[in-house]
């Protein structure tokens, strides 16, 4: 059996403060997430260890996977959707990193680290653009 394609459909207008809560949250999510996984990986390890004490007690390679996993994740919330190229990626790559966050949240507590509230922050903002950007203002893709 075979099935007719189905028509694109395009999403409604959102409203405008969903739309630039959304916009914003993309941008800081990029920024934090590209800047800070360039900065781990461009800084040595004996410099991050001082800022980050895991990175000291931790394989390396803990590390260098975080910090391309952040890279990734910053680029995958920003750029299809300013693009308009599959901007559904935007929805995975949020999801991506809301999982990224909870796993550092995990991980922190675990070693009895308490400070969590920067990855809790970042956990809500990549939930918000996965939320938002599936459901309530997703983006056409460019045709």
């Amino acid at each position: 059996m075979t099935t007719a394609p189905r028509p694109h459909r395009t999403p409604a207008a959102a409203p405008r403060p969903l739309t630039l809560g959304l916009w914003t949250a993309q941008v800081l999510l990029f920024l934090v997430f590209v800047g800070g996984g360039v900065w781990k990986l461009a800084t040595p390890a004996a410099e991050l260890a001082q800022v980050f004490p895991w990175v000291g007690q931790t394989p390396p390679a803990l590390l260098h996977i975080t910090s391309v996993l952040d890279i990734l994740g910053g680029l995958g919330v920003l750029l299809p959707a300013l693009t308009r190229i599959r901007p559904g990626l935007t929805v995975a790559a949020a999801l991506g990193c809301t999982a990224l966050q909870a796993s550092a949240i995990v991980f922190h507590l675990s070693r009895g680290e308490t400070d969590v509230a920067f990855n809790a922050v970042l956990l809500a903002l990549a939930a918000f653009v996965a939320w938002g950007r599936h459901t309530g203002a997703p983006l056409a893709p460019r045709v």
